[in-house]
């Protein structure tokens, strides 16, 4: 996953790629065209997970389409540990447990916050200055850089959507991202 993150980085950063990102983004985004490009899609991904989350109802927080996967709330829960996770290894601060939330919070409530505060964490992270974007940390065993790191957090942010688009449907929803 790591080499997939570098690449990712590569060609993020190359090709100043923006996805969807609402107005008030733009507002935090960095000044440096590459981070900027970096951070609106981070910032697209994680905004219709955080709709997707309050949209959800306290009830279907709970559902899980078979009985292998995540719950629709623990896959939050990841979603929001995992980038404080990574988010802290930019920021050079020690790393929590990616499990954190997803074992901690178990309301909506609960789950959302932990949504939001693990994304005002990485507003933070992708402010950094671009100049130490290639820095050397260490994430999950191996070593990346702070570019590779916050790419990561994109593309997993983007896959985990995927699932959550899966789960609404399933329970009859539209996704954010298809209402617009």
């Amino acid at each position: 996953m790591q080499h997939r993150a570098r690449e990712f980085a590569t060609l993020i950063v190359a090709a100043s790629v923006v996805a969807f990102a609402p107005s008030s983004a733009a507002a935090q985004a960095p000044k440096d065209p590459a981070m900027a490009a970096l951070y609106e899609n981070w910032q697209g991904q994680i905004n219709f997970i955080t709709k997707a989350a309050e949209e959800m109802t306290e009830a279907n927080y709970a559902y899980k389409p078979v009985a292998t996967v995540r719950s629709f709330g623990e896959l939050i829960g990841h979603v929001a540990g995992t980038q404080d996770l990574i988010c802290a290894a930019v920021l050079g601060e020690k790393q929590p447990a990616e499990d954190a939330i997803e074992k901690s919070a178990k309301t909506k409530a609960a789950l959302v916050a932990a949504l939001k505060a693990s994304t005002a964490h990485c507003v933070k992270a992708y402010n950094i200055p671009a100049a130490s974007g290639t820095a050397s940390i260490d994430m999950f065993g191996s070593k990346s850089t702070k570019f590779g790191a916050l790419t990561l957090n994109a593309v997993h942010d983007g896959e985990h959507y995927g699932n959550i688009v899966t789960y609404m449907r399933m329970k009859g929803m539209t996704p954010p991202s298809s209402k617009r």
